[in-house]
This record gives C-alpha cells, sequence and structure tokens, in this order.
C-alpha cells in the first residue's frame, strides 16, 4: 500500500457526493412544484471505504497511482424512484445537464445479473471547485425502485458477510426474492395512476388541515381571540367527529379555512396600520 494521505484523497469524492446530493434533491423540489409529482422518491450517496476501494483495485488490477480512473465508483449517489418507469425519466434529465458529463450507462433493469440484481447505472464526470482550482471526478449514480435498492441492500450485505461466496441455498433464494420484487414493481406500475391520486389526495388534505391550524393561530397575532377559539372548536370538532383510520371531513375543514381567510382578508382591509 501506498503512503497517500487517504483523508485528502477523498476530500473531493466527499465533496462530489455532498454537492449531487443537494442538487438532486433540489430537482426532486422543482419537479414537484411544477407538476405535483416527482419521479426522485429520495436520494442518498456515499463515499467508498478505504478497505473497499482497496479490494477493488486488488480485483480489477488497477494500480494504486490510476485508482482515480480506474475505480469509478469511489463516489456514489443513489437515486430511488416510486416506479420503474420513473428511472428512465430521471435517467434522462441527469443527461440534459450541463454541470456533469455521463461517460457512459448500465441498464441492470433491461439486461439483469444473474443474481437478479436489477439497477440503472450512470458513470458521470463532475468538476469539483477545490482550494486548488478545478477537478474532475468519477462518480457512478445508481437509480432504483424502492423493490430494487430493498433487495440490492439485503445482498450486498450478504456478500459481505460470505466474502463474495454466497452458499448455493441462498444465492437461490435471493434470485427467488428479486424475481418477486420485480413482480411488485409490474404490479406497482399497473396501478401507477391509482396510486398517484391517493397521494396527491393525502398530500392537498394535510395542507389544508396545516393551513386552517395555522390561520387559527395568525388571529392570535391580530389579537381576534374570541374568533381564534371558536374556530379552533369547530376544527376539534371536524376532527373528532370520525373513527380512527376513517377519513375526515374535509368539505367542512375546506369550508372552516375559507371562513378564516375571509376573516383576516377583512381584518387586513380594514386596519390601515397592519403591514403584513
Amino acid at each position: 500500500m501506498d503512503g497517500r494521505d487517504w483523508g485528502l484523497f477523498l476530500l473531493p469524492y466527499e465533496q462530489t457526493v455532498e454537492e449531487l446530493k443537494v442538487k438532486f434533491k433540489t430537482m426532486r423540489a422543482e419537479l414537484k412544484k411544477r407538476e405535483e409529482y416527482a419521479p426522485i422518491e429520495f436520494v442518498t450517496g456515499r463515499v467508498k471505504k478505504i478497505s473497499s476501494i482497496l479490494d477493488k483495485a486488488k480485483r480489477l488490477s488497477v494500480p494504486m497511482d490510476q485508482l482515480e480512473q480506474g475505480i469509478e465508483d469511489i463516489a456514489g449517489i443513489r437515486i430511488m424512484c416510486q416506479f420503474v418507469e420513473d428511472i428512465r425519466r430521471v435517467a434522462e434529465y441527469i443527461r440534459k445537464r450541463k454541470d456533469l458529463t455521463v461517460l457512459y450507462e448500465k441498464d441492470y433493469i433491461t439486461n439483469y445479473k444473474e443474481s437478479g440484481y436489477r439497477s440503472f447505472h450512470m458513470i458521470v464526470e463532475y468538476p469539483v471547485q477545490t482550494a486548488l482550482g478545478q477537478k474532475p471526478v468519477l462518480a457512478e449514480i445508481q437509480i432504483r425502485t424502492l423493490a430494487m435498492n430493498f433487495w440490492a441492500t439485503i445482498e450486498h450485505s450478504l456478500r459481505y458477510k460470505y466474502r463474495e461466496s454466497l452458499p448455493e441455498n441462498i444465492r437461490k433464494r435471493l434470485q427467488t426474492a428479486a424475481e418477486a420484487a420485480s413482480v411488485l414493481d409490474n404490479e406497482m406500475s399497473s396501478i401507477r395512476e391509482d396510486i398517484l391520486e391517493a397521494q396527491k389526495q393525502f398530500e392537498d388534505d394535510s395542507n389544508v388541515t396545516t393551513s386552517v391550524l395555522a390561520m387559527i393561530h395568525q388571529l392570535y397575532f391580530y389579537h381576534l381571540v374570541n374568533e381564534a377559539m371558536a374556530f379552533q372548536e369547530r376544527f376539534n370538532q371536524i376532527w373528532s367527529q370520525t373513527e380512527p383510520g376513517e377519513p375526515h371531513d374535509m368539505e367542512s375543514m375546506r369550508q372552516l379555512l375559507d371562513e378564516v381567510r375571509e376573516l383576516i382578508a377583512a381584518y387586513k382591509k380594514n386596519d390601515p396600520s397592519d403591514e403584513a
């Protein structure tokens, strides 16, 4: 092993992971605002452990002075999606970005591995601005469904435990589990519109509830204490009239929200000193 300062060597990779995580999380937030649905469920990232770098370098016969070019996944990003269809969409967004260069792709969804592993990989070059200037860093972006990620995480742990030599019975059970995960993804895709509609309804209802409570609290700021207490009582009645697990009366909740908004608007209109 060479005598390099590993902490210094890994700094650009750590910066790459943190910056890409922020950018993809921002992409998710923007898409959600624009389209009310984001194909990205969540984003994680990691820098490969030194022991894993050394093991991979040995396995691939990568010289120690060529680690930066020979090992492409020292910086790793994982993007999780709800549906298989979302993976292609996210990959296309990444291809269009101007702040990184896609070098090549590996489609392990269409051409899944014998083990059952499924994922879509993109090897990218990302320019990191270091204290000494710009440095191009290789990173691997893995795009998966939640089911694919669950399977891959378990399989990775087992491979570590058995040092890459999985017992035959475990290998076959993992293959069976991979097929089951694929069936699950396909079933979820078949009812995709129903799932998205239900998720949007839940989010809309949650936003209404949050807005009602926030505006009732705002009434205290305007010294409308009696009105605030009356609206809070109505909110409590609406919320408590349903059994746990049953849907709340959101029509009444929306009506309550409209009335609170109207009262606040009227107060602002009649109070010239209010600048809110």
